[in-house]
């Protein structure tokens, strides 16, 4: 690729970024710095009405916590700035209006009212209403009207709109890099409004001007935008611009399968559709983020990694930069993707693993009341013990309470299992064999209980089973020697003596 690879993602900020979002912004970021290109953020708040309080921001922090930032964008690297549409409001009418010069668009007066009528009218007669070259000079614009009148209709402060003229009986040949070949017949379009009455540009206008003044070379995003691709070419021969190359991902499907994943899903099926947790800033209503819910950045960006797109191996488990090195965009898919929320737990147990101890004990403590006073070291090593067992941080405390405290119950089946008979003996013999032992290690306590079951010629689930059961409360847990050397000498007997005591 000889050109400076340049890719943008264009949020608008009306809410928390869905993870088909981040998945958008991540695809472009592995094809940025796979071809050692930049990766562009632009704010896209062309509409007011829609704008949302704090969203912006929400926004870059997801992409941050997902390690995917932006090299250029608001407030960084503003080499071809304002990244803020509505920043650049003043731009684009000059334009809109270039184009009207051109023949390329047009004035258009018509109210909301006369627009109503015509579709209505479309309706009864079982037609569908569409404003384009079929229709336009029988309507209320600048294509219709004498010069004279157009100008008297400005000069008089008359709203309009500025639409696209697309053209009649032409076939556009477009090339996506995902779909390959399209052809488009440009009599079914409709001429699409360029410029607003309020005096902001539609998401196309400002989409295209943008792209082409950030020097935007690759244009990859989601599936929904593939309607617009034919105005959006015609808007780069009208203007004489070169097109970048476009790249329509797939949809992000349900569970199920049928339907596209939703910003509402998350809330249905009881599991987070944002990276972020996100508090309405009317409603209040609160919806959760994967972050808050527990799953590392890199379980989620490598799931997501995933859904549209497959590296042509068996290999699923992929760091980020192992991500950028294998991605290809010529190897997505155009099917949509299947969300599997066990999947992504599957990924995040995963990269439960791969986490530093030291790091894991701290996030351990501080979701942990009972661990506020504990040693941040022992509580590393009890985390080292048990977090094969673990998927979240919140699951560490089930799979290790009694590492910091004895068990004040014992599983009713579990007790059934284990206590025999003589259970209360042997467990006073190995009480006494325990405190016998003075150079008090795993190894240690291994050899010299084993030693001893095996001369008594007793079965080990004999003593093992109880010995387990009083140590932790269930017949379950890491090995058991690791856990009476760290509990220590005393407070294995204390426990083993309690056990004995309900026999």
């Amino acid at each position: 690729m000889t050109k400076n690879v340049r890719v943008r993602f264009a949020p608008s900020p009306t809410g928390p970024l869905h993870i088909g979002g981040v998945r958008t912004a991540l695809f472009n970021y592995l094809f940025a710095k796979k071809h050692n290109g930049t990766f562009v953020l632009r704010i896209e708040d062309t509409d007011q009405n829609r704008y949302v309080e704090g969203a912006e921001d929400y926004i870059v922090n997801a992409l941050n916590w997902c390690n995917i930032p932006f090299d250029e964008g608001p407030g960084k690297n503003e080499k071809f700035g304002p990244y803020r549409q509505s920043e650049r409001k003043a731009l684009y009418k000059t334009y809109a209006e270039q184009l009207i010069t051109t023949g390329h668009a047009y004035y258009a007066f018509d109210t909301a009212e006369s627009l109503d009528f015509h579709r209505k009218d479309h309706e009864e007669k079982g037609k569908t209403f569409i404003y384009n070259w079929h229709n336009r000079l029988k309507l209320d614009n600048s294509l219709s009207l004498s010069t004279e009148e157009v100008q008297a209709k400005l000069d008089a402060g008359e709203d309009y709109v500025i639409r696209f003229k697309s053209p009649q009986d032409e076939t556009l040949h477009l090339k996506d890099m995902v779909r390959g070949d399209i052809k488009i017949d440009t009599n079914i379009l409709d001429d699409k409004v360029l410029f607003k009455s309020d005096g902001m540009p539609t998401y196309h206008l400002a989409n295209i001007v943008d792209d082409h003044l950030m020097e935007i070379t690759h244009v990859i995003r989601g599936e929904e935008w593939l309607p617009s691709l034919a105005l959006h070419y015609q808007l780069y021969q009208a203007f004489g611009w070169e097109a970048p190359e476009f790249a329509h991902l797939p949809l992000i499907l349900k569970p199920t399968g049928k339907g596209k994943l939703s910003k509402r899903d998350g809330d249905k099926l009881g599991f987070p559709v944002f990276p972020l947790e996100w508090t309405d800033p009317q409603t209040k209503d609160v919806s959760r983020g994967y972050k808050e819910d527990g799953y590392f950045a890199e379980a989620v960006i490598n799931f997501l990694a995933f859904l549209g797109w497959n590296p042509g191996t068996e290999q699923e488990l992929f760091s980020l930069e192992e991500l950028v090195e294998a991605f290809d965009i010529n190897r997505v898919n155009k099917a949509g993707a299947r969300f599997d929320p066990d999947k992504i737990k599957w990924f995040n147990h995963h990269y439960m693993q791969e986490q530093n101890n030291d790091e894991l004990a701290e996030a351990f403590k501080a979701s942990c009341e009972k661990l506020k006073d504990i040693d941040v070291n022992y509580v590393a090593m009890a985390v080292n013990l048990i977090k094969e067992r673990a998927t979240f941080v919140n699951d560490l405390w089930d799979l290790s309470h009694f590492f910091f405290e004895g068990p004040k119950t014992y599983d009713e089946k579990a007790y059934k299992k284990a206590v025999k008979e003589d259970t209360r003996e042997l467990l006073s013999e190995v009480a006494t064999l325990i405190n016998t032992i003075e150079d008090y290690t795993e190894e240690n306590l291994q050899n010299n209980i084993k030693s001893w079951i095996t001369s008594k010629e007793i079965g080990f689930g004999k003593v093992m089973m109880p010995l387990r059961l009083a140590l932790v409360g269930a017949l379950q847990g890491p090995d058991v020697f690791d856990i009476m050397f760290m509990i220590g000498k005393q407070e294995s007997i204390n426990r083993i003596e309690q056990l004995a005591t309900t026999i």
